[in-house]
């Protein structure tokens, strides 16, 4: 299923490509960088205990109110509108630390998240959009989120906390020398020393990750460790689609554990149900 969000760095093209390299056992699902949400509203809820978290404190209200109360939230937005103006004052409010409850400051994130410029919440989009038309789309992403917790926390408190031998964090930070596309209302960016301080407390649990970074020369060293595995992967460029329809994006999967195996065994799977059904190749030959 899909987001009821868009984000800056969302993983909706390249959700379907990490859920394939999700390792095969796993019980607690921690979704670190928790943004859009594209990778766990694309994951098939199973068993396991999920956790969304966020360090921007907007960006988890709103989550928290889809999860708790989105009849509120939706009568909320009924009543937006998409103005220029409009845009203005709610940024302005929200910009003020608002004392408004919850569910007017997660209407109003909302509202700049759909109005804003390629969702980048600083300047207003002038396109048009019905707002109303997401109302069905929050209402599913109430129903995924209902055994969901969210979290908003710095990311080594919150994977010291859920760390165990059966966790499994998938991590999404700001992209290296990209940090200035992140300054959103409600982050204090992430600085170098973050994304070493990142790989220092993956490089110490004892669950498995999965992280998704650009190709970048200073993240390659970073993770060049015997038992980490750094796999090459790419998509479709958003920002210069409209000028290179086919333009591609280079990214990194980087991993401690093999990513590839879960792939083998649904191709193992796959050739057993075909020699299955066909009886084998030695009832072929007779």
């Amino acid at each position: 299923m899909n987001s009821f969000m868009s984000w800056v760095g969302g993983k909706k093209a390249l959700r379907e490509e990490i859920v394939r390299r999700f390792p095969l056992n796993y019980e607690r699902y921690i979704e670190v960088f928790g943004g859009g949400g594209w990778v766990l509203f694309h994951k098939p809820p199973g068993r396991d205990f999920e956790v969304y978290n966020d360090f921007n404190s907007l960006l988890a209200n709103l989550y928290r109110c889809v999860h708790d109360c989105d009849g509120e939230l939706i009568e909320s937005l009924r009543y937006v509108l998409n103005a220029r103006e409009d845009f203005e004052l709610v940024k302005q409010a929200l910009a003020r630390d608002s004392p408004a409850d919850s569910v007017q400051r997660a209407t109003w994130f909302y509202q700049l998240i759909r109005y804003s410029y390629a969702s980048a919440l600083t300047s207003y989009g002038s396109r048009p959009h019905d707002i109303r038309a997401d109302f069905p789309l929050i209402e599913q992403c109430h129903r995924r989120l209902k055994d969901v917790v969210v979290e908003n926390k710095d990311f080594e408190s919150l994977i010291r906390q859920y760390d165990r031998l059966e966790s499994f964090f998938y991590c999404d930070p700001t992209y290296h020398d990209t940090e200035g596309y992140y300054q959103n209302i409600g982050e204090d960016g992430f600085a170098e020393k973050d994304h070493i301080r990142l790989r220092d407390t993956l490089l110490s649990i004892a669950g498995k990750f999965l992280l998704s970074y650009n190709d970048d020369a200073f993240i390659r060293t970073l993770y060049n460790i015997p038992g980490i595995w750094i796999e090459e992967v790419t998509r479709l460029n958003n920002i210069w689609q409209r000028y290179d329809p086919n333009c591609q994006f280079a990214e990194l999967l980087i991993a401690n554990y093999d990513t590839q195996e879960r792939a083998r065994v649904n191709a193992q799977l796959t050739l057993f149900n075909s020699e299955h059904e066909t009886g084998g190749k030695d009832d072929e030959i007779h």
